[in-house]
């Protein structure tokens, strides 16, 4: 017989709404007290059309098969009373960038997005995949300053981003919910990018993302 690991979640979460609910609930990484199951949607996002976008149905298959670096997910990690991080998960490594950006507006998000991608090597701006939220109206611009074409998942699917939603989610350790985010300078969001990119992990054959991307691209990578 075999169970599924979302069956043995849905035990646990189950049981903790008994007499156990204090005590599993200190050992959850994220302390909810339900389980979201992959499929619920992500009802009351605010998503308006986005001029010119490109959708995820015609990025290339080298983006897909995760067989080349350069090719990014990214999203905002939203904190309390309206401040956010822009993350940022390179597909082949796992790699995190972490970005301070000053509000969600598509001005700040992408301008600070520019100038933290042209920093990295040429080999490692191939795409970026984002979701529908207004925060990339200005993807144009991003692309004509940076040469790095966005795609855009398909509504309501949080899953076409999956490295950063699983990467958002362990961030949840260092920025919990219902606490701002801005009071971070960059220099603190590089250190937990930093310990993040050390993590070994097991779809990496237990390498850490660090030494997954260093080895693809036969260098050290810092910062």
């Amino acid at each position: 017989m075999q169970i599924s690991h979302e069956t043995i979640y849905r035990s646990l979460f189950i049981q903790a709404r008994g007499v156990l609910k204090k005590e599993l609930l200190e050992h959850l990484r994220t302390n909810r007290t339900m389980r979201q199951a992959k499929s619920a949607s992500a009802s009351g996002q605010n998503r308006g059309k986005i001029i010119g976008a490109v959708s995820i149905s015609e990025r290339p298959a080298e983006v897909e098969d995760r067989a080349v670096p350069g090719h990014w997910e990214g999203d905002l990690l939203a904190g309390s009373h309206n401040t956010y991080i822009a993350t940022l998960v390179e597909r082949h490594s796992r790699y995190v960038m972490l970005v301070k950006v000053a509000g969600k507006d598509t001005a700040s998000v992408v301008s600070a997005l520019i100038k933290q991608v042209n920093k990295l090597p040429k080999q490692l701006r191939g795409s970026l995949t984002w979701d529908r939220g207004s925060e990339m109206a200005s993807h144009r611009n991003f692309t004509i300053a940076t040469d790095v074409q966005v795609y855009f998942c398909d509504p309501r699917s949080p899953w076409q981003r999956g490295s950063n939603e699983n990467t958002n989610g362990l961030l949840r350790q260092y920025f919990p919910k219902g606490k701002p985010v801005d009071g971070y300078s960059q220099a603190d969001l590089n250190k937990v990018a930093a310990q993040l990119n050390g993590r070994p992990r097991q779809t990496l054959q237990f390498m850490s993302p660090a030494e997954k991307l260093a080895e693809t691209l036969g260098v050290a990578l810092t910062g």
